[in-house]
């Protein structure tokens, strides 16, 4: 499926050096954009020694390259892929075995908003078709058996790590590069994150899309430490008024009405990616309550009328 893309850096190759993101003198910058889980992917790091920043950037999309062979939908050999073809994955990967667990919390947290077996809905609404109570059944978080030697699924059940494996492909990205003794670096793997901050010691900030307009911005954000993630009705619609699209209530197999986009910020990329997904389902009010019972998170939210909410820790400048 075509993943959401909702965050983009300000400026274009003419306003970096305006916005800091040229280096200053003693870093080097090393960066490189490709493609990897059905999003284009940027990694720019800043360091004092080019060639250390350079093997950085390389560990960084060895450990993309690594996430896409065991999650992704788009490679038929992919661990994922298998397990939906076969109902059975012997030996999984650790890293697959990590987000079907954290995932797997995140469902039970609310109430099977969040449920990475809605695979089989999710195909339905591409076709322009309305699940039926048949196709509703095939969607149950709770019939995905875990342990570190198998994963089952139910027959006829189907996975996807849509709203889930961006975010955990930007924590392993953040890990690889910290690794590398980088302290001062940009991710953007669908998912936003950054360490430390720009060259002239400025924070690192993001244009978060407006919902509506194509070369807007709904609010502009510091990007503190934490990562940012985005779920929005926009990026993949099937109906001209966004009313349906590619975010689907698991319980309905409907898209939800309330918001246009929701972007959350939260300690770790997988967190934030899952937390954006359920709140977008949830609707305001559980959201956020749900924003309220996690540490280190905060959000902004955008509904349909057009009206923007936010949090107070969240870091909007604009």
């Amino acid at each position: 499926m075509i993943r959401r893309r909702f965050l983009f850096m300000l400026g274009g190759a003419g306003g970096l050096a305006a916005l800091g993101l040229l280096p200053a003198r003693g870093f080097r910058k090393a960066e490189r954009t490709s493609r990897a889980l059905g999003s284009q992917v940027s990694l720019t790091a800043l360091h004092e020694d080019l060639a250390t920043a350079e093997r950085a950037i390389d560990d960084a999309f060895a450990e993309l390259e690594l996430v896409e062979e065991v999650m992704s939908l788009y490679r038929p050999h992919s661990q994922i892929c298998r397990l939906n073809r076969e109902g059975t994955l012997e030996k999984p990967h650790p890293y697959l075995l990590d987000v079907l667990r954290a995932a797997e919390r995140m469902s039970r947290r609310t109430d099977g908003a969040f449920d990475v077996t809605v695979q089989p809905l999710w195909v339905l609404r591409s076709a322009g078709r309305i699940p039926d109570p048949a196709d509703l059944r095939l969607v149950d978080w709770r019939q995905v058996g875990l342990s570190d030697e198998r994963i089952r699924l139910r027959s006829g059940g189907r996975i996807t790590l849509n709203g889930i494996a961006q975010g955990f492909a930007a924590d392993r990205v953040r890990a690889a590069l910290q690794a590398r003794s980088i302290r001062h670096a940009l991710v953007d793997t669908g998912e936003l994150g950054a360490l430390g901050r720009k060259a002239d010691g400025t924070p690192w900030t993001a244009g978060i899309q407006h919902p509506r307009e194509a070369d807007a911005y709904a609010a502009i954000a510091e990007l503190d430490g934490r990562f940012m993630a985005t779920s929005g009705d926009y990026a993949t619609r099937f109906s001209a008024d966004f009313r349906d699209n590619h975010i689907v209530d698991p319980r309905t197999g409907l898209s939800p009405v309330a918001f246009s986009s929701v972007t959350v910020l939260a300690p770790t990329g997988m967190e934030a990616d899952a937390l954006s997904t359920a709140i977008f389902v949830l609707g305001p009010e559980k959201g956020l309550d749900l924003v309220r019972a996690t540490p280190g998170a905060d959000a902004l939210f955008v509904r349909k009328d057009g009206r923007v909410t936010v949090t107070p820790g969240f870091p909007r400048t604009a």
